[in-house]
């Protein structure tokens, strides 16, 4: 939401909805999709998605012509949408755009603008409930956490004695990966740190672990194996 305030009536609803979750572990919410549509709720999820800026998607609208048209007017027709069960998400629009450092290109989706509106306001609503189920050590796609966060954790855990470091990296698992230099071995072991991750198709049983030796400097080196009958893949990261 970078850094827009959020308004009190939503930090309330936030609020009593982190509340309930974390006192009764056990409670299931069967009555949110009323709080899609809220005024408040809808509004303030525009207005970050405004300060994302961003492209149009398929639909070709901006947020100039959100502002032309109205935005009051037209959150209240989504609100009109979604509350009647007429609103449907549009198609994604598919860009690819160049990696870092790399001559790879990366494919970026990017929703209509209404869409983007609706998840968010989806999120408002369901963050706070998630939020109350999460451990402190998860770092990814939490209000106030991040990479960053995550790498200064792990690099006081290395200082305090830990020196077990585990990875999976679940969106590229099975990228093609790099082959651990072998010529480094004997160096990296003597780094006293070194790590490892087993990463397999979802359901398909352990077969086999790679172990890897890894720098502190947490430079990534994969070692893959397949097993040809299941199809499984073991994936040793070092970061």
């Amino acid at each position: 939401m970078g850094n827009l305030a959020t308004p009190d009536s939503v930090q309330k609803l936030q609020s009593a909805l982190h509340a309930k979750a974390k006192g009764e572990p056990g409670y299931r919410f069967y009555l949110l999709y009323d709080k899609l549509y809220r005024a408040d709720v809808l509004e303030h999820a525009y207005r970050s998605c405004q300060a994302n800026k961003g492209a149009a998607g398929v639909d070709g609208q901006r947020f100039e012509d959100i502002e032309a048209y109205g935005v009051e007017r037209w959150l209240g027709e989504l609100a009109h949408r979604l509350k009647t069960r007429t609103y449907e998400p549009q198609a994604v629009k598919r860009v690819w755009i160049e990696k870092p450092n790399s001559d790879k290109l990366r494919p970026l989706g990017i929703p209509a603008i209404v869409d983007r509106v609706v998840q968010t306001a989806a999120l408002l609503v369901l963050d706070p409930i998630f939020e109350a189920d999460l451990a402190p050590q998860q770092y990814a796609y939490r209000r106030d956490r991040g990479a960053h966060d995550a790498v200064r954790t792990v690099h006081s855990l290395l200082n305090t004695g830990h020196t077990h470091v585990v990875d999976a990296d679940l969106s590229g698992y099975l990228d093609r990966a790099s082959q651990c230099p072998q010529v480094h071995d004997g160096r990296l072991k003597r780094s006293g740190c070194w790590t490892t991750a087993l990463i397999l198709r979802p359901f398909c049983r352990p077969r086999r672990m790679i172990t890897a030796s890894n720098s502190p400097r947490f430079t990534r080196c994969n070692t893959v194996w397949r097993d040809t009958p299941s199809r499984c893949v073991a994936t040793c990261i070092a970061t």
